[in-house]
């Protein structure tokens, strides 16, 4: 037996080989046959040469895959993974192998595979033909992936909204109010279970992409077993995975490892300079890129690196609009030459939750909360990446390189914890990566996952989907507050139903609204409606619908008030880092913050949420929550004939456990979300449960490409195959 294909009721692949070479080689074939246009589109991503067949939307991005040397990095990581694991090594070149040889089989004419029946439809509409994939190539998809992970750009935010609005809007706008990260996870010790085994649960929130950022899969051979949820176009399982005897699972840590440096850049006969630290001008790497655009002319990129890092924006010249500025990018892999590939083959080895703690002991990027049980009972809930020790100031805004005091001087030791209750909760709140970290996710998903698992004595997998899809919004109570402190018409002598604010709530006083002007019946009643409503975002309730809008109309009203005008003009920074500094967004996921603050810049807030509500009023939504509310995941290649049944009705919201992340005051459509749910059981891994938003299959027409949906949407989940009894042997080479 070289390589054996299996599938399952959901057309999941299951791989059985004779050793991880072959195995690796097998995944990287499955892949190529499942999601071909996938991959070739990530591969262009990593290479920065994705504009040559999807046009210009995607020069913005190559651009800074370009600049930033995001496939230069994966050349140099890799050379070192040679050097110090051959083993490793010579596993991701299996892989790529295996790519090249699934993309072979899909599309080629002479090919005898099934899947070369049914070609990608996405390579004839874009003339695309798949290219060849380097031994490197896994990691600078790993790269891409997670190059804007942690946020950088929020940097560039605070420096311009403290520029502009004062330091203390940095505060104010910061994410701790409801932010843009998210991932949801938790594990209950066997004390607390049903069956005395330890269970690990939660959902990755990401944008929902079609064809899916997950792919579920089983790695069989003689040296392990594995389920889990890999990353197409990389090897292995990393981030969700289970042996049979462990199980581990991550979130985002909020970690700040990546620095932006302001450089001064001068022009000479030779090149360019950068003005370093020592008061001396030093040599910068510099030549020229041509990147293709599809149905426009080729643009010619200066590449800039300084000893800080490659420069993302700007240079000599400054930014497009002829601002002063260059910014240098210094991040872990390009310092180190090292992605954290190394973990990888120890994960699918591991037996017990010691060897997943040694495996993560050499994690890079991202830097992730882990958590993980194994069947004696071990358990493990720790940090694990690579943060650099350097001056607070790296963290908060760009730095000026011509300073010294803002060199990296070391690596911090991840930090740990353990469980209260016999259970840890992660949800990207301050946590154990606190001191590695600027800006955290609002308590509210962890502190109701918490508040859930509370709730009840033991708990076993299949009662997991119930807080995967809670909808409770513990976020809505400050703008709930200022609602019940508006006038009411003079005749209301009693307070409305459901007016009285929770315990521990905080509302405004009621004389900061004027007495002259009560609100309308009409506003009035949707106040009461408002204010009596359980806060659930049910995707069939009309109250949350009601209560999204009024939302929408404060931050629109906020957001367009004089007083954050300064505010509302961006920067001439790339466009791939415009979304980062976009006010309305802001304003929208620090609502909170910037209600619940003693003064906001003197803007009239009562008279602000009054006005939005007399406007939604007047015209209220015509339906319930998920009638606008529905799910809007990106294509690298949009279809024009996307039907409004695509795009089905979704219930939660961003800080709901169940976060299906609208931008208030833009779209009710949802980009972020569940990008996969989980339920890893260590006392019968057949027991264990899995869904992701879309299906197996990355092609369009397959029976498997929404087939998960309908679970996905109603919080159900497939059932975990190991047995390959149980499972339909595929006709292979």
């Amino acid at each position: 037996m070289s390589a054996e294909t299996y599938r399952d009721a959901w057309g999941i692949p299951h791989l059985r080989a004779d050793t991880p070479h072959e195995l690796a080689r097998a995944q990287g074939r499955v892949t190529a046959r499942d999601r071909a246009w996938q991959l070739e589109v990530e591969r262009h991503r990593a290479q920065g040469t994705s504009a040559s067949f999807l046009g210009p939307e995607a020069l913005s991005w190559d651009r800074l895959a370009r600049r930033a040397r995001l496939a230069d990095t994966a050349r140099r990581c890799f050379t070192a993974l040679e050097q110090k694991d051959p083993e490793t090594a010579a596993w991701v070149r299996a892989y790529a192998d295996g790519v090249n040889e699934g993309l072979t089989e899909t599309t080629h004419p002479a090919s005898t595979h099934p899947a070369s029946t049914h070609p990608a439809p996405e390579f004839a509409r874009t003339g695309l033909a798949p290219g060849r994939w380097d031994p490197w190539t896994p990691l600078g998809v790993w790269l891409a992936t997670h190059i804007l992970f942690a946020g950088f750009p929020a940097k560039l935010w605070r420096e311009h909204v403290s520029t502009h609005l004062g330091p203390d809007a940095v505060a104010l706008f910061a994410a701790d109010g409801p932010g843009t990260a998210g991932s949801n996870g938790w594990l209950v010790s066997g004390e607390r279970t049903t069956t005395g085994h330890a269970l690990i649960a939660g959902d990755p929130h990401r944008f929902i992409e079609d064809p899916g950022v997950y792919q579920q899969i089983h790695l069989s051979c003689p040296e392990f077993d594995v389920v889990g949820l890999a990353v197409p176009g990389v090897p292995g399982v990393a981030h969700f995975g289970h042996t049979g005897t462990v199980a581990w699972a991550i979130t985002n840590a909020m970690a700040d490892y990546q620095d932006l440096y302001r450089e001064r850049l001068r022009r000479t006969g030779a090149g360019v300079e950068a003005l370093g630290p020592d008061g001396t001008w030093h040599r910068a790497a510099r030549h020229t890129e041509t990147i293709h655009v599809a149905g426009e002319d080729t643009v010619e990129v200066e590449i800039i690196e300084t000893d800080r890092g490659p420069v993302i924006a700007g240079g000599p010249e400054g930014l497009d609009d002829g601002t002063p500025a260059a910014l240098s990018l210094r991040y872990p892999p390009r310092v180190t030459a090292d992605l954290g590939f190394g973990a990888l083959l120890p994960l699918l080895r591991a037996r017990r939750v010691a060897d997943v703690d040694r495996a993560l002991d050499a994690w890079a990027e991202p830097v992730n909360v882990v958590q993980a049980a194994d069947t004696e009972g071990g358990l493990l809930h720790r940090v694990a990446g690579r943060v650099p020790v350097r001056p607070a100031a790296n963290g908060l805004r760009p730095v000026p390189a011509w300073e010294p005091g803002h060199e990296w001087t070391g690596w911090h030791t991840p930090p740990r914890a353990g469980l209260t209750g016999g259970v840890a909760v992660m949800a990207n709140q301050r946590g154990p990566s606190t001191p590695l970290g600027v800006e955290f996710a609002a308590p509210h998903r962890a502190d109701r996952i918490a508040a859930l698992l509370a709730g009840r004595e033991r708990w076993s997998a299949s009662d997991m989907p119930a807080i995967h899809m809670d909808t409770h919004l513990a976020s809505a109570t400050p703008l709930l507050d200022h609602l019940a402190a508006l006038t009411t018409p003079p005749s209301e002598t009693t307070p409305p139903p459901g007016s009285n604010p929770p315990p521990g709530s905080n509302p405004p006083s009621k004389t900061t609204a004027p007495p002259e002007t009560p609100l309308t019946p009409k506003a009035a009643a949707l106040r009461d409606r408002l204010l009596a409503w359980d806060r659930h975002m049910d995707a069939d309730s009309a109250d949350a619908a009601a209560y999204a809008a009024v939302r929408s109309a404060v931050v629109r009203r906020l957001a367009a008030h004089p007083a954050l005008a300064p505010a509302a003009v961006a920067p001439a920074y790339p466009e791939v880092l415009q979304p980062w500094l976009a006010l309305v967004p802001r304003v929208a996921y620090a609502l909170e913050h910037l209600l619940r603050a003693e003064d906001l810049y003197g803007i009239d807030r009562p008279a602000a949420v009054r006005a939005a509500l007399e406007e939604v009023a007047a015209r209220p939504p015509a339906g319930p929550w998920g009638d606008t509310h529905r799910l809007a995941p990106w294509r690298a290649l949009p279809d024009a004939a996307t039907t409004h049944a695509e795009e089905p009705g979704l219930a939660g919201d961003h800080d709901c456990v169940l976060c299906t992340s609208p931008v208030p005051g833009l779209t009710d459509r949802a980009a972020r979300g569940p990008a996969a749910r989980y339920v890893w059981d260590l006392a019968d891994r057949e027991n264990s449960r899995w869904v992701v938003p879309h299906g197996a299959s990355g092609l369009p027409g397959s029976p498997h490409h929404r087939d998960q949906q309908p679970l996905w949407l109603d919080g159900g989940l497939a059932p975990v195959v190991t047995d390959f009894d149980r499972l339909t042997k595929e006709s292979d080479d």
